[in-house]
């Protein structure tokens, strides 16, 4: 039992993995590595995300066991077969076929639709002549088929992903212009934009291609980046550190200069070859400028552009089996996920001893790279991730709240973007409980926001902690304000958007696109005063078609209507008073934002599960494949046993073997 920020208790449970299994010596690895017929990743990536999710009725669900393989299949055979079987089965869909695990196993990218429609309702159809199962029973299928394919992902034990190939986006590649030539100049500032891949970050690896406008736009970036660092003195100092003079020669200082600045910028040891390759292209500029600074100018230049600088290349691993990163290719891992910058001269010089793979040196430079000097970089991490992750990114670009809602300025919209980004940096550098994020007695607001939120005190430009145990309407992530305008339209709230906002956003529960044809809710009536905006609702979902997402939307949205479009907190609203009332699909009644982060706390392990999901993500700048839910199988067990301290969630992360680890899958083409 522990505490949360508002005094509330709540039970932690035991946990039921073994923590052994994300360590080298606890790897389970299949002869010869995965087996080439086994299922794809994606077939399970999106079946373990859905299914792993408890739906939101209580009555039986989450109340009933598993059922064993023939009753799984029995179950198909009762509840499913009658309209899936020859000679015309509805939907080409031929359940015939499904009679053992091994057959369901091998379509499973198949079973990702049809377990959800069974979880959903959807299936079997409404219909006078179909037989339905009870939820007990539809609870069991679920469970025994997210238990069948976890089994069948986890069966070679957790697996890492290939070497990472990718370049680095626009924020990674003003940091490192940044560390590397100790300048404040926003060197990517005239970079296209990242789009979003993998778990919805832009540091993903498959969306961050390069076309002929990047490599313009690098020449240019690198070339101001230089011109600028050598017009400053103090920049200048940080890497001219050899000039000629009557004991050294122009090609000895650039040699000393680049002996110093490649390792830097390559992020590992430079080769002889590499040093010798761009003082080369010194003595060429050299011969042309006949001056020592405008030819270091040209080289640096040239290696800002290299793809050794502006992509992060981990080497093929040259085994059928998963073989650890090396320092520098962990180190380079590690500063980009908690800093999104290169690696210090501390780390790179434990790579350089060899030591970054030893528990104990890893856990002390992840503490060290938490604490300052380096709280700006951390903070930096903390406002990438939270922004896309939150989708506060969106507030004054996709979203900016229509003139007739007062109140709104730039001073404004950046407290509230900094509002969320601060108070989760304290909860990654301070181990806070993630379930902070549910409900707080603290946040970080500004002088302009302290007005917001009619809160009292002196404050400045810059966010400070606030205790708020005192305001029963603050508290957690569902009152920042930033939240609450994202999730609304431009001129007025949407219990529908909050509502899917909390459904994919903090419990990974993304409900599907209304079917073809379904009529459209115009939230936007002007019909008569009479017909509240909830009545309108409650006729959408008289449409069973409508009803499926929309009962468990809905009620969540509408919990929050206290909040209007930018946070405030009102008790009226158009002079009728705000009804914050709800009932979730099983009847449960509650009403307010208070009541509603208890319903969310009942469901906190879920939550956690999708942070961990995205976080890693994050980390591994990549989609995620089957194995890598059974690493966050065991973070999430891990932090339910420790009271969900957030350094539990970034050692798991840093510790697991798809973060440590690299695996090609393939042979050497001469075994």
């Amino acid at each position: 039992t522990f505490t949360t920020g508002r005094g509330r208790k709540t039970m932690t449970t035991p946990s039921r993995l073994d923590q052994a299994s994300k360590l080298p010596d606890g790897m389970r690895m299949g002869d010869g590595g995965r087996k080439q017929t086994r299922p794809t990743c994606q077939t399970y990536v999106w079946l373990w995300a859905l299914v792993s999710m408890l739906s939101w009725e209580q009555t039986g669900w989450g109340q009933s066991d598993a059922f064993s393989d023939d009753e799984g299949t029995a179950f198909i055979d009762q509840y499913c077969v009658d309209c899936h079987q020859p000679p015309k089965p509805k939907g080409k869909l031929d359940l015939t076929l499904y009679t053992t695990v091994d057959q369901i196993v091998e379509d499973a990218l198949d079973w990702d639709s049809h377990l959800n429609r069974v979880r959903d309702e959807d299936m079997p159809p409404d219909d006078d002549d179909v037989t339905q199962p009870t939820m007990k029973e539809r609870m069991a299928f679920v469970d025994w088929m997210q238990q069948t394919l976890s089994n069948a992902a986890c069966s070679d034990g957790i697996q890492p992903g290939p070497p990472m190939v990718r370049r680095l986006n626009q924020g990674e590649y003003s940091a490192s212009v940044r560390a590397l030539l100790d300048i404040h100049f926003d060197a990517g500032e005239a970079l296209p934009n990242e789009g979003a891949g993998g778990e919805g970050f832009d540091n993903a690896a498959e969306t961050l291609f390069i076309s002929p406008i990047h490599a313009e736009k690098y020449l240019d970036a690198a070339r101001s980046a230089v011109k600028y660092a050598f017009a400053d003195t103090r920049s200048s100092q940080r890497f001219l550190i050899a000039i000629p003079d009557e004991n050294t020669t122009p090609p000895e200082a650039a040699r000393k200069i680049l002996e110093e600045f490649l390792p830097r910028a390559f992020r590992r040891q430079a080769s002889p070859d590499e040093i010798s390759e761009y003082l080369d292209l010194f003595e060429q500029a050299y011969a042309e400028e006949k001056a020592f600074g405008p030819a270091m100018q040209v080289t640096l230049s040239a290696v800002l552009i290299s793809p050794k600088f502006l992509f992060i290349i981990e080497s093929p691993t040259g085994s059928a089996e998963p073989i650890p990163l090396d320092d520098f290719e962990l180190a380079t891992r590690l500063s980009y996920f908690l800093w999104g910058a290169p690696p210090d001269d501390t780390l790179m010089q434990v790579a350089a001893e060899g030591t970054l793979q030893e528990p104990e040196t890893l856990k002390s430079q992840v503490m060290r790279m938490l604490k300052d000097p380096h709280a700006r970089k951390v903070r930096n991490f903390a406002q990438t991730f939270v922004e896309q992750w939150l989708g506060t990114r969106a507030l004054g670009r996709e979203f900016k709240p229509d003139k007739s809602i007062k109140g709104y300025d730039s001073e404004l919209e950046g407290g509230m973007k900094y509002e969320p980004v601060f108070f989760f940096h304290e909860i990654l550098t301070e181990n806070r409980p993630l379930l902070d994020l549910i409900d707080a007695d603290y946040t970080y607001i500004n002088r302009r926001l302290s007005r917001h939120y009619k809160v009292k005190g002196e404050f400045r430009e810059q966010p400070k902690r606030v205790d708020i145990e005192n305001d029963p309407h603050r508290g957690g992530l569902l009152s920042m304000a930033a939240i609450l305008a994202v999730s609304s339209h431009p001129h007025r709230t949407s219990p529908v958007l909050r509502g899917k906002w909390i459904l994919e956003t903090l419990l990974g529960d993304t409900p599907p696109p209304p079917p073809p044809g379904t009529p459209l809710l115009d939230e936007d009536s002007h019909e008569e005063e009479a017909q509240s905006l909830r009545q309108r609702l409650e006729q959408h979902r008289a449409d069973t078609t409508c009803a499926t997402c929309h009962d468990k939307m809905d009620p969540l949205g509408f919990s929050l209507e206290n909040y209007d479009v930018l946070g405030r907190w009102r008790t009226e609203e158009g002079g009728q008073p705000v009804d914050a009332k709800a009932t979730m699909p099983d009847g449960t009644e509650f009403e307010g934002p208070a009541q509603l982060k208890q319903i969310l706390m009942d469901r906190k392990d879920q939550i956690v599960r999708h942070l961990t999901r995205k976080m890693l993500g994050y980390a591994l700048s990549r989609g995620l494949t089957f194995e890598d839910f059974c690493t966050i199988d065991a973070i999430v067990e891990d932090l339910k046993a420790n009271e969900y301290a957030s350094h539990r969630l970034l050692m798991g992360i840093v510790e697991s073997i798809p973060f440590r680890y690299k695996f090609s899958g393939k042979a050497p083409e001469n075994e």
